[in-house]
């Protein structure tokens, strides 16, 4: 086992949670909520799994980021003698954090307080828009996983 397996490793495991997470959600949860849920309800628990995601979201972009920055500097000494499709992950990285941050910091207070008033409208407003920047994130972290296993196979 090399020194690069253990980040390498972690680094796959907190992408696998982020975006697979991301993925259970928009997929998979959202139609199971619409389909069994009233709109009230469905705020009401997003709320509650927004909060729990999120935490692992958080660690996510530690391990990412630690990890990410060691192996650059293990396997190509820095960020300017990286190839391309290194940069390229770290760019879309970054942007994937922006509207994480944007969700976790502007909408989703926004939301909570619309559910705590029973403001319904806006808390669907509010959960629209959330679910937008979900599904661009989602696709974003689809293309770095892509990036990054055809990177693999050369």
């Amino acid at each position: 086992m090399t020194a690069f397996a253990i980040p390498y490793s972690l680094h796959l495991l907190a992408a696998l949670i982020w975006v697979g997470g991301m993925f259970f959600a928009w997929l998979i949860l959202r139609p199971a909520m619409v389909a069994a849920l009233d709109g009230p309800s469905r705020l009401t628990l997003w709320v509650e799994v927004f909060q729990r995601f999120f935490v692992w979201v958080w660690v996510a972009v530690a391990v990412l980021a630690i990890t990410g920055v060691g192996m650059m500097h293990m396997r190509f000494s820095g960020f300017e003698t990286a190839p391309r499709y290194v940069q390229v992950m770290i760019g879309a990285g970054i942007a994937m954090f922006a509207l994480f941050l944007r969700i976790q910091a502007l909408l989703l207070p926004e939301l909570r307080k619309a559910v705590k008033a029973q403001d319904w409208p806006a808390g669907a407003a509010v959960l629209g828009r959330i679910r937008r920047l979900v599904g661009i994130n989602l696709l974003l972290g689809i293309a770095v996983v892509l990036v990054a296993s055809s990177r693999l196979l050369v």
